[in-house]
């Protein structure tokens, strides 16, 4: 019986490089010379830290900029508010978002379900969902129809099995 799996994943990799061309983009603009701007890179989050707001913008910016060159999608960046930080300076912190947690699984059964194609099954398995059916073409119209909907995360579909 045909099936692929739904999953919500960053490389961690490609992030760690989207923030060091960013990191060496900041060293050479002349706009943020002096600013004291800098990211900080922890397990699941990045700070973004900066002299002002507008600064902090700018520095955004160019990360976005970065995670889109490397093709990493910019839902799966959850942006903190702007605080002030020590010293006359603002920082942001920025959360990775990866996985399926309980209510996005839901919705996304829901939306699988709504669909009514026949024979078409889903089961949440941890941080994944296993989508299974009788037919590849049907399997394929669910992956369109998850593609377009607007879901706040960035969503992979792999392990398609026939």
């Amino acid at each position: 019986m045909p099936s692929f799996d739904v999953v919500s994943e960053i490389d961690q990799q490609e992030v760690k490089n989207a923030v060091d061309q960013a990191q060496r983009e900041i060293t050479t603009r002349f706009d943020f010379k002096d600013t004291g701007t800098s990211i900080e890179e922890a397990k699941d989050s990045l700070t973004l830290r900066s002299g002002t707001e507008d600064r902090l913008v700018a520095l955004r910016q160019v990360l976005e900029e970065k995670f889109v060159k490397r093709k990493l999608s910019l839902k799966s960046l959850d942006w903190g508010k702007v605080e002030e930080a020590s010293g006359a300076t603002v920082r942001q912190v920025v959360t990775l978002r990866a996985g399926i947690d309980g209510d996005t699984a839901r919705d996304l059964n829901k939306r699988i379900k709504a669909l009514g194609v026949k024979g078409i099954q889903s089961q949440t398995q941890g941080d994944s969902i296993r989508v299974t059916g009788k037919k590849r073409d049907d399997l394929q119209a669910v992956i369109a129809a998850l593609k377009e909907a607007d879901i706040d995360r960035p969503l992979q579909f792999n392990n398609f099995r026939d």
